[in-house]
């Protein structure tokens, strides 16, 4: 197995996680009802999506 030679600096350890971070969902507001949805889903208040009713609710 691979043996490390030099001990990982902080720095260079904390560059390589530098990515690893959560994000915030992306919010918009719905069209035909106007609450905070997922952007590409069906809006769960009223069940439209892109102006078209896509399920019963």
């Amino acid at each position: 197995m691979a043996h490390p030679k030099r001990r990982t600096s902080v720095q260079r350890r904390d560059k390589r996680r530098s990515h690893d971070f959560m994000v915030a969902p992306h919010l918009t507001t719905c069209s035909h009802c106007g609450s905070a949805i997922l952007t590409h889903r069906v809006c769960p208040e009223c069940g439209y999506y892109r102006g078209k009713q896509a399920i019963e609710i």
